[in-house]
């Protein structure tokens, strides 16, 4: 017969809980105060004497715990609206079960049996919760907190990124080459003289219009700033523009006139030629998702037909 040392479980569960409410707070972006979050997991701690001495209950129940689920995030977070509520509550599962999870699978490891409440983990193989349960919650949960709210944050920017992305087509001398292009909102370079918004196209997308010969000029015309060598085809496309480094300094970036710059964004295409494309001697990302910065402003400058 095992004896069960109430306190223990319940302040164990108490910490998992607490530490579930702070992780839904941060992926929440939520700015509760610290001491609703203490109520929080005070509440949710509770399940625990519940289950244990009233095992029949209807809070036990599905349906029970999930009306408890929402009386823990109300009392925790407040009510705002009913959709910030219904996201809260999601995410405040989400951590459990992915928490939970965790640490299921590393006790797996170890052959020690474990209990999962909806509000928490219990533990019951020993009066105090075993050592190992312990170890978890002060090692293994922040770990795996910290893993997942990094895949949160990660799986986020990643999808802020790709809503960034979109096909574009650039014509220069009635050539046509198509790639990916992402609305980069830090653009905002602009040529002084012609006031044409500036977008950034790499090497291996830009070496499509020009012979290795002439790229070799372009480059040397750029890193030596002598542009009187430039390959005599391209001289009335070329343009200079000045800028400013992160560092303020001065720099100069050559860009080429195209006769047509052509993005589909947001099922619209949108045509412009006032635009300039500025080289990058290199590429703009190591993954190849994208070979072009486009200026947010071309949206503004561009003629938008149906796609």
């Amino acid at each position: 017969m095992v004896t069960i040392y109430l306190d223990a479980v319940w302040l164990l569960n108490f910490c998992l809980d607490l530490m579930l409410l702070m992780l839904t707070q941060a992926l929440g972006r939520n700015n509760t105060r610290k001491f609703r979050l203490v109520l929080g997991a005070m509440i949710a701690s509770f399940l625990v004497p519940i289950s244990l001495y009233f095992p029949e209950s209807f809070l036990t129940s599905i349906i029970g715990k999930l009306i408890y689920s929402v009386l823990i995030i109300l009392c925790t977070f407040r009510f705002q609206s009913i959709y910030q509520t219904l996201k809260l509550l999601l995410l405040f599962y989400f951590t459990t079960f992915a928490i939970g999870g965790g640490l299921i699978a590393t006790h797996y490891i170890f052959q020690n049996p474990i209990g999962v409440a909806s509000s928490g983990i219990l533990t019951f193989d020993s009066g105090y919760g075993d050592p190992i349960s312990w170890v978890f919650v002060i090692v293994g949960f922040p770990i795996i907190s910290l893993f997942t709210k990094h895949r949160m944050d990660r799986h986020a920017a990643e999808k802020i990124r790709y809503e960034q992305l979109c096909p574009i087509t650039i014509q220069v001398n009635n050539i046509s080459f198509s790639t990916t292009g992402y609305i980069d909102s830090g653009n905002q370079l602009v040529d002084p003289l012609t006031k044409k918004p500036v977008i950034v196209c790499d090497e291996e997308f830009l070496k499509n219009w020009f012979s290795e010969t002439d790229w070799k000029l372009l480059e040397v015309a750029n890193k030596e700033l002598n542009f009187e060598d430039l390959p005599n085809e391209w001289e009335k496309r070329i343009h200079i523009i000045p800028f400013q480094g992160v560092e303020g300094k001065s720099m100069f970036m050559l860009a080429i006139k195209p006769d047509r710059l052509v993005v589909y964004h947001n099922n619209e295409k949108m045509i412009t030629s006032k635009v300039l494309i500025g080289i990058q001697f290199g590429q703009l990302t190591k993954d190849q998702s994208y070979h072009c910065l486009l200026h947010p402003q071309i949206i503004k400058v561009a003629t938008v037909h149906t796609a």
